[in-house]
């Protein structure tokens, strides 16, 4: 059942609002009647709406006039926002929640407030239909009603969840505000020590509306900005979040460090995050871990991603199973594998724009392996060809030979108006002789210190006793 039809269905709530009642203790009239009015109103809210709605406000008026506001007033105001928002005639639904909201501070315990706010504010979020403007207008409604009632927990969440909007519908100047009025509800007072006024619930509030920010910030790309409010996450000691806000804060941490090209770090936030939102039951995990494996190959790693007892049983997943492949492939240098993988799983891999971001350095960190592989049987070789055997343009393969050279991994040169690529056999041979006699002069002169060590310590020739120039170490 989605949210939608929890909302505008009954499913016993209404019934249950925290007053006992005697079974037998005679009920005034004047109650009774309100009681029954409601009841035949919630009858004809299907087939006859508008009746619905007649008795309804028939209900309020009439509570009104006999005790003041009171529940079944509440019940009734809380059907009439659900009647017309469906009928989308939402300005008339707006005022019926502000009249409704009018009744918290009396009427209901906060329990039940904070049940019926929370679930018309979770409709009206995602309703398709109603514009920003509106929908803005209940938020509103709701902090300033939540404030005169100084409900500051509830008012809190509302908050949170107003800003939670904001990012859904990327309006980062509206998050912005909203963010910044939730850190002036952690921040301690003046007479507070700040490390005691940071409890435990203001250090896992402080949490969350982090993981709103590097949230934005990941989206917008500001990776300086990303880089402080991670930072500043690993400094809240107080704090017991859900697992789910720490899996967001490590994903976004792994972002910020594969857009820095920190592959290691990256595969241990990400690891983290996995983790994070495993234990949460999350569906973002399967995302998150495929971020993992991503890192795990531009580290270079040549151990198995799905080793780890928390990746193994997600293997075989029928999401997870391509980058499986790819991992495959990467670990056993075969490019055209690899190229294969990612034509046929395409959409599984390639849709998501952070991972496609990132597969040109994979792509081309294995093709840069097979090409050191497979010129070493050559002594010349025209780059047109040699492009063609790995299906990429001329001009990147030359930029690859290029940057292999110049990094020392190849002896060659290239012609670029004949698009040949000549290779110094001789260059290599004397490259490997003369780096054989380096480690060979190498070793003789770490014998020799050694030796001139122990001579020292021994002191002058002669002043030792018995010892022979034998036991000195010294070839006579």
């Amino acid at each position: 059942m989605s949210d939608n039809d929890d909302f505008m269905m009954d499913d016993g709530d209404d019934e249950d609002y925290g007053f006992d009642y005697e079974d037998d203790d005679g009920a005034d009239e004047a109650g009774a009647d309100v009681e029954n009015t409601y009841y035949t109103a919630k009858s004809l809210k299907t087939e006859k709406p508008q009746e619905a709605i007649a008795a309804f406000e028939a209900l309020v008026k009439q509570e009104a006039d006999d005790a003041g506001p009171g529940e079944w007033g509440f019940k009734a105001l809380k059907q009439l926002t659900k009647l017309t928002f469906r009928q989308k005639r939402f300005d008339v639904a707006l005022a019926y929640y502000t009249q409704l909201l009018t009744y918290i501070k009396s009427a209901v315990t906060r329990n039940v407030a904070e049940k019926a706010i929370n679930g018309i504010l979770d409709y009206v979020s995602a309703s398709p239909d109603i514009d920003l403007a509106t929908m803005q207008q209940f938020y509103e409604a709701t902090l300033v009603s939540l404030a005169e009632s100084k409900n500051e927990r509830l008012r809190t969440k509302t908050n949170v969840k107003l800003a939670k909007l904001w990012l859904d519908r990327k309006e980062y100047a509206q998050l912005t505000k909203s963010v910044r009025e939730l850190h002036a509800s952690v921040a301690p007072s003046p007479d507070e020590n700040d490390s005691e006024a940071i409890d435990n619930t203001r250090g896992t509030l402080l949490l969350e509306i982090y993981a709103l920010e590097i949230q934005m910030h990941t989206e917008m790309k500001n990776n300086q900005k990303l880089r402080q409010i991670y930072e500043a996450t690993t400094q809240v000691r107080s704090a017991i979040p859900h697992p789910r806000i720490s899996g967001v804060i490590k994903e976004c941490g792994g972002k910020m460090f594969m857009y820095e090209k920190a592959w290691a770090k990256a595969q241990v936030a990400f690891f983290d995050s996995f983790r994070n939102y495993d234990e949460a039951g999350s569906p973002q995990r399967i995302v998150v871990l495929k971020y993992l494996v991503l890192a795990h190959m531009l580290m270079g790693s040549k151990i198995n991603p799905f080793d780890s007892q928390e990746t193994k049983p997600y293997a075989s997943h029928t999401e997870i199973l391509p980058m499986t492949n790819l991992v495959r492939a990467y670990q056993e240098n075969n490019v055209h594998e690899a190229e294969k993988v990612l034509r046929e799983n395409r959409k599984n891999i390639m849709d998501d724009p952070f991972i496609a971001s990132h597969l040109a350095d994979v792509l081309r960190s294995l093709r840069t392996q097979w090409i050191v592989d497979v010129i070493r049987s050559y002594s010349a070789i025209t780059i047109p060809s040699f492009a063609k055997q790995l299906g990429i343009a001329d001009v990147d393969m030359e930029s690859i030979l290029t940057t292999l050279i110049m990094d020392g991994k190849i002896n060659g040169k290239i012609d670029q108006v004949t698009q040949r690529l000549t290779l110094d056999k001789r260059a290599a041979v004397d490259a490997r002789r003369y780096g054989a006699l380096h480690s060979w002069s190498s070793e003789l002169d770490s014998l020799h210190q050694k030796s001139m060590a122990k001579s020292l310590k021994c002191g002058p020739i002669g002043m030792q006793g018995n010892m022979t120039p034998y036991d000195m170490g010294m070839d006579i």
